[in-house]
């Protein structure tokens, strides 16, 4: 899949800030967004989105908000400017309006950007994680970049002044995607795509584009492309400097073309240092299932044979939790005795998704995740009568790939005694972003909250620590299992990781125990 599947990929919700224009010139409104409450219950089968985490109430609950804050004048004296009402809507008090006087581009894009930044600058002043803003004057930002942006004679450059006005917050998850950008966003989170089949991000540190995977039997996995490859040109052009989203929407493109990619190499060359190649690779339908399974047949110490149900998670897309439910009816039609789900390298996605796959391993009303909010109070997101599909002994897979709604996931099985974990310390993405899709289509994301795990253990910048590690030491006293599937056979046959994991899971069943 080209869409771009970065480790700082968040776990997103839309939240219900809608920002019309009033009139076709100037005037923009935005409907204010809602206090915390202080606790929140969150049940799977509901439609409702999971709005708790973003400045909302739960189960249609939504708390009125206190926008009665006096706004500060943001008055840029330039002839022919134009004026931009912003109003608040609050269902106790009249709210404070603000009036930013503008010089109006005559260039209808930049003109149109010109709203958008105002736009944003309000979304970000109402729900971004700092108050302070990175210590900053939000109001004067606003003056400043209209400023700046009125001379340009493009889009693409007022665009680009946004972006340099939220890179002023110190948020590298706070950011602003174009409309086609954004839709390439939607197509990664809801259906299938025309394209090579690869999971692609740009390394934030080095700015690299690496892939961090190949969707099985996908063009990119059958031109024999590996994990961590550096894309450094696509049809003879350098990506130096574009965002995932960018070099995603240049690998796709129509069934039956096909698309050059130039790579460098990291594997297999400790003599001559990284190798350089050229790959064609054609484009085609990629259904973009972020699940697989199979079931591992492991010989036990008694000389019984156990069955282990195996699941891969690659992404928390809208169809992960349906996906993983329907695997684990067949699995347990199938008499399947233990579990394990791997997470590795996957770095995150939709929030809900996260939360959904939690309840359909766990039971009750116990806690999934904790949100701290910008004012510093917590929001305990809680399962409502959560029924497992199963009590079988469960083993989740992780490393540093593992971020963002894994890592949710990974504490909330844990932190309830539902599963072991075994792998290594996760990635530590501990940001909780909203995507709000504007008037013009772009899309911003805003970092409204971090979240702790269920036992309120801190996981941005410090990871999950598994329970066991994936040493060589620990293989010591395990005994291969064997796979009837011989199409996944031989790859989980090799994975130390699998191994501790159903070693893990011969002790909880020797006790008895199911987690």
């Amino acid at each position: 899949m080209e869409s771009s599947r970065a480790l700082a990929s968040s776990p997103l919700h839309k939240i219900p800030n809608s920002w019309k224009e009033r009139n076709s010139r100037t005037s923009l409104s935005f409907a204010t967004p809602k206090q915390l409450r202080t606790s929140c219950s969150y049940k799977r089968s509901s439609d409702k989105e999971l709005t708790g985490a973003v400045g909302l109430g739960c189960n249609g609950s939504d708390e009125s908000s206190n926008f009665a804050r006096i706004i500060k004048k943001a008055a840029i004296g330039l002839a022919a400017a134009a004026a931009v009402s912003v109003s608040g809507f609050d269902s106790s008090a009249l709210a404070e309006s603000l009036t930013v006087a503008f010089p109006a581009s005559r260039d209808i894009e930049v003109n149109r950007v010109q709203k958008t930044l105002v736009e944003t600058w309000g979304l970000i002043r109402e729900t971004f994680i700092d108050p302070t803003f990175n210590h900053q004057d939000w109001d004067s930002k606003l003056q400043q970049t209209m400023v700046e942006m009125f001379p340009l004679k493009s889009a693409d450059a007022a665009y680009g002044k946004i972006s340099g006005m939220l890179a002023t917050l110190g948020d590298p998850f706070t950011r602003i995607i174009s409309p086609k950008e954004y839709q390439s966003f939607r197509i990664g989170n809801d259906g299938n795509l025309q394209g090579v089949g690869m999971f692609i991000n740009t390394e934030p540190a080095s700015g690299r584009l690496v892939v961090l995977s190949c969707i099985e039997g996908s063009p990119a996995d059958r031109a024999g492309i590996l994990e961590g490859d550096e894309i450094v040109e696509i049809n003879g052009e350098s990506v130096a400097g574009l965002s995932g989203e960018v070099a995603a929407q240049k690998l796709r493109g129509r069934v039956g073309t096909t698309v050059i990619v130039k790579l460098v190499s990291q594997q297999g060359n400790d003599k001559n240092g990284p190798s350089q190649r050229e790959v064609r690779i054609p484009r085609e339908v990629i259904r973009l299932s972020p699940l697989s399974s199979t079931i591992i047949y492991h010989q036990l110490n008694d000389g019984h044979m156990s069955k282990t149900g195996y699941v891969r998670l690659s992404a928390f897309s809208q169809t992960a939790a349906s996906e993983m439910e329907n695997a684990i009816k067949e699995m347990e039609n199938q008499d399947v005795q233990s579990y394990i789900l791997d997470l590795r390298n996957n770095p995150g996605g939709l929030m809900k998704a996260g939360l959904d796959v939690a309840q359909i391993w766990l039971d009750g009303d116990g806690t999934l995740v904790n949100t701290v909010d910008r004012n510093g109070e917590m929001l305990p997101i809680n399962m409502v009568q959560s029924h497992a599909l199963t009590h079988d002994p469960l083993v989740v897979l992780v490393n540093e790939g593992s971020a963002s709604a894994s890592e949710i996931l990974a504490g909330a099985l844990h932190d309830n005694g539902r599963a072991i974990l075994v792998g290594h310390k996760t990635f530590g993405k501990g940001k909780i972003q909203s995507v709000t899709e504007l008037d013009d289509g772009s899309a911003l994301f805003i970092t409204v909250a971090k979240y702790l795990s269920p036992s309120l253990h801190e996981i941005d910048k410090v990871g999950i620590t598994p329970d066991i590690q994936c040493t060589p030491d620990a293989l010591n006293s395990v005994a291969p299992f064997q796979s009837k599937d011989k199409t996944k056979a031989s790859s989980l046959e090799m994975d130390s990781c699998i191994m501790v994991a159903e070693h893990a899971l011969e002790v909880q069943q020797s006790k008895g125990a199911a987690s």
